[in-house]
């Protein structure tokens, strides 16, 4: 895990080696073991990296090719590297290093746009080619690993977050209107190409982007996903262990390419739970699992410690417990928004920061069960929906989850901002998306490939990489997403959800765990907003600096403030919560 920058200048003028120069510090965190630059006319490269796989010198970044007229900076980790070198030697190619980062090189050469999908994996990456004088990037098909970029007359900029981007200078802060109407309407999600701001985008997961010195720009969809039977009808038993031993090589293949030891994030639910059984199952011994939790509140336990503490005692992991007062999450909570790459809504963001802040002084890589979910019908929300035959797609999909309908978000926001339903109309193109059979697949399929992608994907890869920690998701594994999106959906919406994974987990795992109602990271204080919270919340909304940017409408703030703990989303979160954390985002990342 890295963090990569760089810039490609326009009309033959030289790269502006200061403006890399400015990125990186941005980027330490990500990429804690080595900085390195190259430029060369044009291109200027960035890199900072994490050491996790060859951790010798000879995979430091930027990797130039000499013979090939390659340069390359790259964030992630390619779990079928070994087999992709073995095949690339066969047909000539020669390594100077033991990591996965050449082998992207010698793919590019060998295949060109078409080398993403040559590779298994989590990955963001630029390769310049000296000869065509051409930039491609391209980001993985989950979209786990982060790309940003900007892009105007004079230049293209990118980087693994926003705040290298700014601190390179000459971008757009205006807001967003579409993203805004995104971020309020859709959980937070604010789908690519869009980001909060004007002047920054974000590459969308499975395509890949070339930028030539002429400043034409061409991108291409690598991966497309299928949520459709297979010709060959299957019986339950036999999806069940197909799922199986998919989840089985997604968890050894993320353990088997790592110099460094490896940790699993258990919060004590099912899919944390059932990676350790799996690790468990595939001989690690001495494994180290990490839980965090936070003081109750009356409405909710801040913690699950009594699910994870059964799985430490059934398989004997060596086991850190961190319990966090409040006031140390109060505290700490601008830290965990100045790692914020994009506003996130999810309350477990700061809980993720503060774990991985631990976690971070045990290993540098850990499994994590992120993806489950949202592939297997995890949340009540899908249950809801599928019973719902009353309306069209994205009505049906709106009513249990959008977390302000249209009128109120007009209600919401100052005049200027008042525009079209941006949400429901981009939710409307994503669920007329073709290669789904339901309507069932189709919302599994639009929110595997688009609304996972920012929450909660992105909120591990910023929280993690914030602490130098490289979070991998086993359940995100392109095959075995394929194979679950073909399955029917009965067997993911059966037993309440993720109907599969508990009959896998029948015997690896206590009934208590696999039985219990689904849960949630739980952060009760900043779902049910009162004392220091509510005070924290309302010095920001009521700032000079927020009333100066004019962005929400005064009667709408007063509402919720004069009843903090009363208004709540669809999916049960903070509505104050929400409007408190962006502006408090933009206060962060764009002080006056």
């Amino acid at each position: 895990m890295c963090g990569i920058c760089g810039e490609l200048k326009f009309n033959g003028a030289p790269a502006d080696r200061d403006a890399v120069a400015r990125m990186l510090p941005a980027l330490a965190k990500r990429g804690p073991d080595f900085e390195g630059r190259w430029s060369a006319g044009s291109i200027a490269l960035g890199h900072r990296r994490l050491a996790v796989i060859d951790l010798s010198e000879r995979s430091n970044q930027p990797l130039i090719d000499e013979e090939l007229k390659l340069a390359l900076v790259f964030n992630g980790a390619i779990y079928n590297y070994k087999a992709l070198r073995a095949q690339l030697q066969q047909e000539g190619y020669q390594f100077s290093s033991e990591g996965d980062s050449e082998v992207i090189i010698k793919a590019w050469h060998k295949w060109g746009e078409r080398c993403p999908e040559y590779l298994h994996g989590m990955f963001a990456f630029a390769i310049w080619d000296m000869q065509q004088q051409h930039l491609f990037v391209a980001r993985d098909r989950m979209g786990i690993k982060p790309l940003y970029y900007s892009l105007d007359g004079d230049h293209f900029r990118f980087a693994s977050n926003p705040q290298a981007l700014l601190a390179a200078g000459g971008v757009d802060t205006g807001i967003d209107p579409v993203a805004l109407h995104h971020q309020f309407t859709l959980h937070g999600v604010v789908p690519a190409p869009h980001t909060i701001l004007k002047g920054v985008r974000k590459l969308t997961p499975g395509t890949g982007m070339i930028i030539d010195s002429r400043a034409d720009v061409v991108e291409t969809r690598y991966w497309h996903l299928k949520a459709q039977r297979p010709p060959q009808a299957m019986s339950e038993a036999q999806w069940t262990d197909a799922i199986h031993d998919a989840l089985r090589e997604a968890v050894r293949l993320r353990l088997d390419i790592a110099d460094v030891p490896v940790g699993v994030l258990l919060s004590g639910g099912l899919d944390s739970s059932l990676l350790v059984a799996l690790l468990a199952e595939a001989g690690v011994s001495d494994l180290l699992t990490f839980s965090i939790g936070f003081e109750d509140q009356p409405e909710e336990k801040g913690s699950e410690f009594e699910f994870s503490d059964q799985i430490v005692e059934r398989y004997q992991t060596r086991h850190h417990k961190i319990l966090i007062p409040n006031s140390e999450v109060l505290t700490r909570l601008p830290e965990a928004v100045q790692a914020m790459a994009e506003p996130m809504f999810g309350q477990d963001a700061v809980a993720f920061y503060l774990l991985s802040e631990k976690v971070s002084q045990q290993v540098k890589v850990v499994q994590s069960g992120q993806g489950a979910d949202e592939l297997f019908a995890g949340y009540f929300w899908f249950e809801q929906m599928q019973a719902d035959n009353n309306h069209l797609d994205v009505e049906r999909f709106g009513k249990y989850y959008f977390d302000r309908p249209h009128a109120e978000f007009l209600q919401m926001v100052t005049e200027k901002y008042r525009g079209a339903d941006e949400t429901r109309m981009r939710i409307a193109e994503l669920l007329a998306e073709p290669l789904a059979d339901s309507f069932i697949d189709r919302v599994l399929h639009m929110d595997v490939t688009t609304l996972i992608v920012d929450d909660p994907v992105k909120r591990v890869d910023n929280m993690t990489m914030a602490w130098g920690l490289e979070a991998r998701v086993p359940f995100l594994d392109q095959k075995l997403v394929e194979l679950a999106a073909s399955m029917p959906p009965e067997l993911k919406l059966g037993s309440g959800g993720k109907h599969v994974l508990k009959t896998i987990s029948r015997g690896l795992l206590p009934d208590a765990i696999i039985d219990r109602p689904k849960g949630y990271f739980p952060m009760p204080a900043l779902k049910y907003v009162r004392g220091e919270f509510l005070d924290f919340m309302r010095d920001i909304l009521n700032s000079d600096a927020c009333r100066q940017r004019d962005l929400y409408a005064r009667s709408y703030v007063d509402r919720l403030l004069s009843e903090p703990d009363q208004h709540f989303t669809a999916l049960r979160g903070s509505k104050l919560w929400h409007l408190a954390l962006l502006e408090l985002w933009l206060q962060t990342h764009l002080p006056a």
